[in-house]
């Protein structure tokens, strides 16, 4: 029950935001629509209740065994392979990653779903090893950063306009729900392992590491696909993510999608467990009994998304620039668009699994709720400029490169812990949730935009895709601002508490010499 009063009051602001959208600015047509939201609302928090149960008994205990033991075998470039594998099934498992292909096969059929996810999650596995590999040579993270997006901004250089905006979102899907607690609790597992006095400066990381590698696979595929159609990108001008059906017949639909997203993660633990972990048959079975809840969480989850939300963020994305309603409109969508963002944020499973584990590492010094709130302004911001780039038809790396060399420059100023945080924070941001509600938003303001201007218009693809991509850049931004704050306060209280401790002695001192006085006299 707490679980669900937890999820219930978290998801509350985005409910909030919309009903108030859609039922006093700008009222849905049909009243049908209502109850397709509220039913999807409902499914959201009772799968991701279910989810978040299951969680706790399977797939993060699964990530800390797997990662502890992988130690055991002594061999690196065995570890780094088991890395890159476990790595790969679990992105595959990811629904945020589904959501995004099935997104963008809608503006673009050379992008087949299937190759997506595959390649998004290859990506993912070989960073996974990488960063695994990291760890166990002890590289500066920092140096690691550069060096990633150094690649990654000189590939942009080759890359076909429309691809880069989707590349970084693949980024952000990429790390969500299933993924992100499993390689955190795996790279906690092999730091734990490697030495007892590992700092928590190397546990987080790798999952800012993780986010770089689908990047450079999307950038590779979007190459693939413009010199096989000889430079020319088939697209579609339309984008309508509505599905239709009954809520059960979509939930039929998405029965085998779910399990085989889910299931390769227990099926690959199977033979570790018989010829490498070995764990009691009780606890064995604990964890796959708790994989069940996850399961049924991610299809209620999803099919609540399907069937309520996809719809709603394309209306809202629409609606606001109706040529029918006023000019102001356009400015309120903005203000809009930053509390959907800041509601969409502190509704995620991802972030608020970071935020657990970011309090139980620091021993409650970081609160939950700061990193939380820390993380829901950024994306509020990243929102709103997601939307100003689509209005406006300014091309996204305008927005990125700036972003991206503050976040690198401000690494100078950031403790090692909190530059980790800030890049895992950033690979977090981009969940189901968010994909599911924010990029039907933009594609749909995206549409909305090229029906009012058809001849000067960016293609959807173009325009319409890359608010994963801020999403993943300004927390790396905001962290690290949270650093270099909580940093100034720690030493000005270690400066009071050292002169404190000073005045203390002195008076100690002035004490001993009054009774050495004394004594003469």
């Amino acid at each position: 029950m707490t679980t669900l009063k937890e999820t219930i009051l978290s998801s509350l602001p985005l409910a909030i935001i919309v009903m108030i959208v859609c039922v006093i600015i700008a009222p849905f047509d049909d009243m049908g629509d209502y109850l397709r939201l509220l039913v999807g609302y409902a499914s959201v928090v009772i799968g991701q209740t279910l989810f978040l149960v299951g969680l706790e008994a399977s797939i993060l205990p699964i990530g800390k065994i797997v990662g502890q033991s992988l130690i055991k075998l002594k061999n690196l470039w065995i570890i780094v392979l088991f890395g890159v594998v476990f790595g790969f099934v679990v992105t595959v498992a990811e629904p945020a990653l589904e959501v995004l292909a099935r997104q963008t096969h809608l503006v673009i059929d050379d992008v087949g779903i299937r190759p997506f996810v595959w390649l998004a999650s290859t990506g993912t596995g070989v960073s996974v090893g990488f960063a695994l590999m990291r760890l166990m040579k002890n590289w500066d993270i920092k140096k690691v950063f550069l060096l990633l997006y150094a690649i990654v901004f000189a590939m942009v250089l080759f890359v076909p306009e429309g691809f880069i905006g989707l590349a970084f979102d693949a980024s952000g899907a990429t790390t969500g729900d299933v993924s992100v607690p499993f390689i955190l609790a795996l790279g906690i597992g092999v730091s734990q392992t490697m030495s007892r006095h590992k700092s928590n400066d190397e546990t987080f990381g790798i999952i800012g590491i993780t986010s770089v590698g689908p990047i450079i696979a999307i950038f590779l595929y979007g190459l693939y696909i413009y010199l096989k159609n000889n430079g020319v990108l088939q697209l579609d001008q339309t984008y309508d993510p509505v599905v239709s059906g009954r809520f059960l017949d979509i939930l039929q639909g998405n029965i085998v999608d779910v399990a085989l997203a889910l299931f390769p993660v227990i099926l690959v633990f199977i033979p570790f467990q018989l010829f490498i972990v070995k764990l009691p048959k009780k606890r064995f079975a604990r964890i796959l009994f708790g994989s069940i809840p996850v399961y049924f969480g991610l299809l209620v989850f999803l099919t609540g998304i399907d069937y309520g939300f996809a719809f709603a963020g394309k209306y809202i994305g629409e609606v606001f620039l109706d040529p029918a309603k006023p000019q102001y409109y356009q400015g309120l969508l903005l203000l809009i668009s930053f509390f959907l963002g800041m509601a969409i944020t502190l509704s995620e499973p991802a972030v608020t699994v970071l935020g657990d584990q970011l309090e139980e590492l620091t021993n409650g010094h970081i609160k939950k709720m700061t990193i939380r709130i820390t993380l829901a302004l950024g994306i509020g911001c990243a929102v709103v400029l997601s939307v100003v780039k689509i209005l406006t038809g300014i091309k996204i790396m305008y927005f990125l490169l700036p972003l991206y060399v503050i976040a690198l420059v401000l690494m100078k100023f950031t403790s090692k812990l909190f530059t980790s945080l800030a890049f895992d924070s950033g690979g977090v941001t981009g969940g189901a949730l968010t994909s599911a509600f924010l990029t039907p938003l933009t594609l749909g303001i995206a549409q909305a935009v090229a029906m009012r201007n058809p001849e000067t218009a960016q293609s959807i693809l173009t325009n319409g895709f890359g608010i994963i991509a801020f999403i993943s850049v300004t927390p790396l931004i905001a962290v690290q601002v949270l650093g270099i704050i909580y940093s100034s306060r720690s030493q000005k209280i270690e400066k009071a508490d050292a002169a404190d401790e000073l005045a203390r002695i002195q008076e100690y001192l002035e004490g001993e010499d009054d009774s050495d006085e004394l004594a003469e006299d």
